[in-house]
């Protein structure tokens, strides 16, 4: 376990992208050394092996003394616990039927391996050293009680992804499976959720609305949306905002489910101002019930915690004292349930390796 751990120990990480791999390490929280980024060559598994090996080699060749592990995120489904990588991987299709990755590597290195998805990792890292700590810091400088524990972790980007801790503890599940990107979506729920929240999303959209047949990307759309090239403005923001509706849709089912902090990060992100009002909009929607009552599709309240003025609202509740029957004694009741989403602020790239670097101290 970490406590048992030196503080000075050292964990390699990766940051597995479909095009690159970036291979670092971290020590005390921090990256040390400079990192090394090397072609993933994904469609080919051969190839996409000879260079995690040598990417490996080449980090710890750096390092001031041996590393205690290698820990680092896979996008995409597999069998984390047992280091297998497989299944429905769209941007590792070399990996689909299975490899053996965690055992290839410590028999290289023989030191222990751990791999997990990178949304895991991600929300690991922000309630270790993100948005967790961040905003517990901010409610006892101003002095109230309240505290938070559960953390929801989002990643924007090439897909739709999700990590869960509680008190702490990384939720993996029985199988390594908790994902959001395969729930319904929102508005067409034949289709997965991914598809509305995502790099492809952003860019069909703006397409169907725009007519607009150039080859964009999400960054050319937002400037579209700020008027700094030629476009279709309207379309590129209705581009991002459909994405918060579609997004906020699932987020509202699992924080109705979870109760915790919600924290977004990821490279759309950058776009917030675009789709951060449709998604807190649709978290603050309301569902009814088959006899006619209206009720909040989530039962807590919502707030946009990098807003100062909600963020005080949030912090503040609504305490009030009540008497205990049959005595003079009174207790602090708050009646309003409040959870609140914020945008991760050291970035989910940090985030991932902080969240690979403490699992691995965890679990050594």
């Amino acid at each position: 376990m970490r406590n048992n751990t030196p503080n000075n120990a050292i964990v390699v990480t990766l940051d597995a992208g479909g095009t690159n791999f970036v291979f670092g390490a971290m020590r005390n929280y921090e990256v040390i050394g400079e990192s090394i980024t090397l072609p993933s060559s994904a469609h080919d598994l051969d190839k996409c092996l000879t260079t995690l090996i040598e990417g490996f080699t080449k980090i710890i060749s750096t390092l001031p003394e041996k590393p205690v592990a290698i820990s680092f995120a896979f996008p995409g489904p597999a069998d984390y616990r047992n280091g297998i990588i497989g299944g429905y991987l769209p941007n590792f299709p070399s990996f689909r039927d299975g490899v053996a990755l965690g055992p290839m590597l410590e028999e290289k290195f023989g030191i222990p391996v751990f791999i997990n998805n990178d949304a895991d990792l991600f929300a690991y890292g922000e309630a270790a050293g993100g948005a967790l700590p961040r905003i517990n810091q901010k409610l006892e400088a101003m002095g109230v009680a309240k505290r938070c524990h559960n953390l929801l972790g989002y990643t924007f980007g090439t897909g739709f992804g999700f990590g869960f801790v509680m008190d702490g503890k990384l939720n993996l599940g029985d199988n390594s499976c908790v994902e959001t990107f395969c729930l319904k979506h929102r508005d067409t729920p034949q289709f997965i959720v991914e598809d509305g929240v995502s790099i492809r999303a952003i860019k069909r959209v703006y397409r169907e609305l725009s007519g607009d047949e150039r080859a964009l990307e999400p960054y050319d759309i937002y400037r579209i949306a700020e008027g700094e090239i030629e476009g279709n403005s309207e379309a590129a923001k209705e581009s991002f905002a459909t994405l918060g509706r579609v997004a906020g849709d699932a987020m509202a089912t699992a924080a109705t489910l979870m109760d915790g902090i919600v924290v977004i990060g990821g490279g759309l992100t950058g776009a917030s101002k675009y789709f951060m009002p449709a998604l807190l909009a649709e978290m603050r929607g309301e569902i009814e019930t088959m006899s006619g009552d209206k009720l909040n599709r989530v039962q807590m309240k919502v707030y946009n915690l990098d807003n100062e003025a909600e963020f005080k609202e949030f912090a503040e509740g609504n305490s009030t004292k009540i008497k205990v029957y049959g005595s003079d004694r009174k207790v602090v009741y708050d009646p309003v349930k409040r959870i609140g989403v914020t945008l991760s602020e050291i970035g989910a790239s940090r985030a991932v390796s902080l969240g690979a670097y403490l699992y691995a101290l965890d679990n050594i």
